[in-house]
């Protein structure tokens, strides 16, 4: 299997970090909160009353081995998608050393053989002066010959279809990033989740169900972002959309 790619022109952004938010650096000079950022709020209660349900340590493990199994299986995905297990075998058997998350790519390669071809990035840095935000979206590419943006997951168990709202609220925001940056609409966005027993979910959705709640969470964010600045006035001045 060869993946076609297509040429889009698109400048790498810096990161920096401001209390410890992550944020990207535009060429023109301005300074956005990521999109991961930004919906981190939206998780906060849930993830502070799970962690005390299981306690400090054990919460720890879970999201370190889940970071890591993640991080792992997403990279096989780009790598195949470059075309890396024919071109670059040797690189490619780095990757069969990791068992559990090759079983798991194993489970979604049908799905990136069948559904996915002409690739215009992965793992690109994009930003949207309207939203003022910004972020590094997994693969946009023609998922069943629609261009969509495209997300790699990996979970436990099955995931509810209402778990997924953070997922679709930032695929959004990397589908209007991208027509900002490209002029190319996107309009359907798909998440594929794969879980360690096996079982691959396809969810695909259309932007704009999330484009409302998109801007919630990104007022929600500036609101009390600004608040902590106003508290700390010695810091620095308010950094969304400032000129670095």
């Amino acid at each position: 299997m060869s993946f076609v790619h297509k040429s889009v022109n698109i400048p790498e952004l810096e990161t920096k970090t401001v209390d410890r938010k992550r944020f990207y650096l535009t060429p023109e000079g301005k300074m956005y909160p990521s999109i991961t950022t930004v919906l981190q709020r939206r998780k906060m209660q849930g993830l502070m009353e799970w962690r005390k349900r299981v306690g400090d340590d054990v919460a720890n493990y879970i999201a370190r081995t889940a970071a890591q199994r993640g991080t792992k299986v997403h990279h096989m995905c780009e790598d195949y998608l470059n075309n890396v297990q024919s071109e670059w075998p040797e690189k490619w058997a780095e990757h069969e050393k990791n068992f559990l998350p090759y079983v798991l790519f194993g489970q979604l390669r049908p799905y990136l053989d069948k559904n996915v071809n002409n690739i215009y990035a992965q793992e690109c840095g994009l930003y949207s002066d309207k939203y003022r935000v910004a972020g590094r979206v997994d693969c946009i590419a023609e998922y069943n010959n629609v261009t969509s943006i495209i997300d790699f997951k990996t979970s436990t168990k099955e995931r509810n279809d209402e778990w997924n709202e953070s997922y679709y609220i930032q695929a959004s925001a990397y589908a209007e990033m991208f027509e900002e940056r490209t002029g190319t609409e996107i309009n359907q966005i798909v998440i594929l989740v794969v879980t360690e027993d096996g079982v691959v979910q396809e969810f695909v959705k259309t932007k704009d169900e999330y484009l409302p709640k998109l801007i919630e969470a990104i007022d929600d964010f500036t609101t009390h972002w600004e608040k902590e600045n106003e508290q700390k006035l010695d810091e620095g001045p308010d950094v969304i959309g400032a000129p670095v």
